[in-house]
């Protein structure tokens, strides 16, 4: 698995689906829990769960499974754990409140710097 082309594939799959404010954060070597985050935006909590919904089964037709997963059940936040990878689909308000980006600040990258294929 080419790591960097699964995160943008990520991207362009929450891209598909609406979500907005996608960003691709590239960690390695800043921390020990992931390669890259991927980072968007949903509307309502419904949105948020089909965007999860979305990438777990695209990613599950190229044979790629969630590890695991957190917040689904109040999709105020959801976390989706594939090893290297760690998507974080927020409600816009508690992208504000946690703003993670403003953590990884240096490692912010727009999804369209990352290739897909």
């Amino acid at each position: 698995m080419d790591i960097n082309k699964t995160a943008g594939k990520i991207a362009v799959i929450l891209e598909d689906k609406k979500a907005r404010d996608i960003e691709i954060l590239d960690i390695k070597g800043k921390t020990v829990l992931a390669d890259y985050f991927v980072i968007c935006s949903g509307s309502s909590e419904t949105h948020i769960r089909t965007l999860c919904d979305e990438v777990e089964e695209k990613l599950e037709e190229e044979g790629l499974a969630c590890l695991h997963k957190e917040g689904y059940g109040t999709a105020r936040w959801i976390l989706m754990d594939y090893g290297d990878i760690v998507v974080h689909i927020f409600h816009k308000d508690e992208r504000e409140f946690y703003n993670i980006e403003r953590l990884w600040s240096d490692s912010v990258m727009k999804h369209r710097d990352t290739p897909v294929k």
